[in-house]
């Protein structure tokens, strides 16, 4: 199994190279001056000139590329040009704020599309099976900022249950220090209950709103699973043998219908750890994704590659860890 480990880690080295090498070209594409961008329409030919010497711009593309990939070789994923602070310092900030989200979308996908999903596919065509896989339909159809929008204006700004935005409301955020970063998690160490709910009040409506396409796609993929399983001559037996519908479900077929399932929920949780640009930006989440959204804007060089590398390698290093799960799942599985 290490060596499977290994190579698959060392398979991940031209994956990344591929991955610096797209990001710098493409970031070539964008029209405009990233001096002048980050100067505005004030600044002189004179602060763009020097700006562009500071930035390196003025050099040929492959000496720009080459020193990009020597800075990450060497731990340094290079300085904001907009607010000068180092970005690996900025991606460490923000990176509890990313996974406490995707993690709590992650979670809403799972815990209500499994079960939805193997609902549906035991009652097929049943009015429970067509209504939950049109709902499926409409949350995969669904643009994100649309429904963000949506639960923003009906929860947060009619009824006021919940805030617009943020992960924690001013007057708490003053006073507390967050011990990891992960404010959940902090408020149940600090004992800070009061923190604890403000956390998960901010995290409802982001979570939800990230959470319904990987919960639509879920609910279809349990159900498609479950359906081809129950034919099997095995579930037949389990039946025949006199065994309760909720052995012969749950223990029987869930299991071996699980390794599809399982496939989905780590790309899902990949795509979300660097899907959430429009999520974060709509809730005023101060995760990776909002910060890589004002490097594009500003045409923060640095701030986007490296933002987009980080957000690619746990992409890759989540699948890595979802490969090595099937052998938990099914023991007829061997790495070699």
């Amino acid at each position: 199994m290490w060596s499977y480990v290994l190579r698959r880690l060392l398979g991940l080295v031209p994956v990344l190279f591929g991955i610096t090498l797209l990001v710098f070209l493409f970031l070539q594409l964008i029209p405009g001056d990233p001096a002048q961008a980050i100067l505005g329409e004030r600044g002189t030919p004179e602060q763009l000139a020097a700006l562009r010497e500071k930035l390196g711009l003025n050099k040929p593309l492959y000496v720009q590329y080459l020193t990009f990939v020597k800075n990450i070789l060497t731990g340094d994923l290079g300085t904001s040009a907009v607010s000068t602070i180092p970005v690996a310092e900025e991606l460490k900030r923000r990176w509890p704020a990313t996974f406490e989200l995707a993690l709590a979308a992650t979670l809403v996908a799972v815990v209500l599309g499994i079960p939805v999903g193997i609902v549906a596919a035991v009652r097929k065509n049943s009015i429970l099976d067509t209504l939950s896989m049109s709902l499926s339909l409409v949350g995969v159809s669904m643009p994100v900022f649309w429904l963000g929008l949506l639960l923003v204006y009906l929860f947060a700004v009619n009824l006021h249950w919940l805030p617009t935005g943020g992960r924690l409301s001013t007057d708490l955020a003053i006073d507390f220090r967050p011990l990891t970063g992960f404010l959940v998690l902090d408020g149940l160490l600090t004992r800070r209950l009061e923190v604890l709910a403000d956390a998960l009040r901010h995290l409802i409506l982001p979570a939800l709103t990230l959470g319904t396409i990987p919960l639509a796609i879920l609910t279809r993929i349990t159900r498609s699973a479950m359906l081809e399983v129950l034919s099997q001559d095995y579930v037949r037996t389990a039946r025949a043998k006199g065994l309760a519908e909720r052995q012969v479900i749950l223990k029987h077929a869930l299991k071996n219908a699980l390794l599809p399932v399982v496939t989905i929920i780590g790309l899902q949780f990949g795509t979300l750890l660097g899907g959430a640009i429009l999520t974060e930006t709509i809730f005023s989440w101060p995760g990776i994704g909002s910060y890589i959204y004002e490097g594009i804007l500003n045409r923060d060089y640095p701030v986007v590659q490296a933002g987009v590398l980080v957000v690619a390698t746990v992409f890759v290093l989540v699948n890595l860890l979802v490969d090595l799960s099937y052998a938990l799942l099914d023991p007829r599985i061997q790495y070699r």
